[in-house]
């Protein structure tokens, strides 16, 4: 059977036999919202949890703060922000009131032609869009420890803002069970001392901080608190269909809102397969998800529920952009022993940025063989990582095929991440 998997901007073609193929894992794919602007218009006026519109909150305020997701999200900033802008205006808000902030959490800044990108040429033109940088602590303002301890710094942009709004779009999300809402705040404009806590391998360690799980998952529950402490108004967050045209639109307060559009989400994007497979073909849904090798890491972690104790993984991620950040990258190249990397994280005092990726790669590989087929990647890189590597999903099947014998049973997952895949 042909297949496409989300792969770069293209796709990528495989062809798995009909004999060995279980099941190809996929969300319900709902119809777009045909009128986006009125229906966002819509849900400003009548919000989820809230009493006024977001257009009688604003009044009165003289400066506001909009977050948005960086550009490793397909957030569909162009088509949310008009709306919400207008409302602004409207309730008496001037354009140099208003900051459009990059929730980059740990990322690197998005400047350029990756703004127009992110929002389109006029917003661009017109409003003040900055990033949002972890590293530097005069641009953050301590809040307080939370209920667990976390020392809690935050943005001051967004904190000395009058009206704080938040958007971004609602997926499976390897820690805090489904994106959006409170992760705009945590880990999107908190300083690297509060993720410290947050992905602390005590946290990752939790067998609730994973896709799917709200309740019980420690890290939601830390990220919805600082959210709140943070004083976020009022949220936006979306719904998007496998072309990711908009499909719901979750408006209003923080907790309320998000949980109405994970419930959304969760009815479309869950799929399962009646038993534990022995080779998951999966992807890390395509750009720009996939532009690196760090984020190809949570197309791994979705199909860790459907494959066998001792299984083959098959991920296909284009790594665009190379392998992740300079702190990732020497960290996947010093650590060749996994077992080695867990104790140092757990046993000695030991923190490294993006230390977090590696111990949810770990996780995997105690489970599965993972194979790795990437055209971005450099043949030196690709035997860097210490990650065995084919040209092709073809070859990899055939090395996968000499581990579990020809009869072994297949699941392909073309989207990745944005699957909630289960067993039955």
């Amino acid at each position: 059977m042909e297949i496409t998997l989300a792969y770069g901007k293209k796709g990528l073609q495989i062809d798995v036999p009909d004999k060995n193929l279980l099941k190809v894992l996929s969300m319900t794919n709902p119809e777009p919202i045909t009128d986006t602007y009125i229906e966002i218009t819509k849900s400003l006026l009548r919000p989820i949890g809230l009493n006024q519109s977001l257009f009688d909150m604003a009044k009165g305020h003289k400066s506001a703060c909009i977050l948005i997701c960086d550009i490793t999200r397909p957030v569909p900033n162009k088509i949310l922000l008009p709306p919400i802008l207008k409302t602004l205006h409207a309730a008496g808000l001037k354009h140099e009131e208003i900051l459009i902030l990059i929730a980059t959490g740990i990322h690197r800044p998005n400047t350029g032609d990756e703004l127009v990108e992110l929002v389109g040429k006029e917003i661009v033109d017109n409003y003040r869009i900055e990033n949002h940088f972890s590293n530097d602590p005069s641009s953050h303002i301590y809040l307080g420890k939370s209920s667990r301890g976390t020392d809690v710094w935050i943005d001051k942009r967004f904190i000395e803002s009058e009206f704080k709004i938040s958007t971004g779009f609602i997926e499976p999300h390897l820690m805090a069970g489904f994106s959006g809402g409170r992760k705009l705040i945590v880990p999107g404009i908190a300083s690297i001392e509060t993720m410290k806590f947050m992905h602390s391998p005590e946290m990752l360690a939790h067998p609730n901080t994973r896709e799917g799980i709200i309740e019980g998952n420690p890290f939601h529950e830390e990220a919805l608190e600082i959210a709140k402490m943070a004083g976020t108004d009022f949220i936006v967050n979306v719904a998007l269909n496998e072309q990711r045209q908009i499909c719901g639109i979750f408006a209003g307060e923080l907790d309320k809102a998000h949980l109405e559009g994970v419930e959304f989400v969760r009815s479309r994007v869950k799929d399962t397969v009646p038993e534990p497979v022995d080779i998951v073909i999966t992807s890390s849904a395509g750009y720009p998800l996939d532009a690196t090798y760090y984020q190809a890491i949570k197309g791994l972690t979705a199909a860790m529920p459907i494959v066998k104790e001792g299984g083959t993984i098959i991920i296909a991620s284009e790594c665009s952009e190379g392998i992740g950040s300079k702190e990732f990258t020497e960290l996947v190249k010093a650590f060749s022993d996994l077992d080695k990397f867990l104790h140092k994280i757990f046993h000695e005092d030991c923190f490294a940025i993006d230390q977090w990726q590696l111990q949810e790669f770990a996780k995997v590989a105690k489970k599965a063989h993972i194979i790795l087929v990437s055209g971005g990647l450099t043949t030196g890189q690709k035997n860097s990582i210490h990650v065995p590597w084919a040209k092709s999903v073809q070859d990899a099947l055939q090395i996968a095929f000499k581990r579990h014998g020809k009869n072994a049973k297949i699941a392909v997952i073309p989207k990745g991440p944005y699957i909630l895949a289960e067993i039955e």
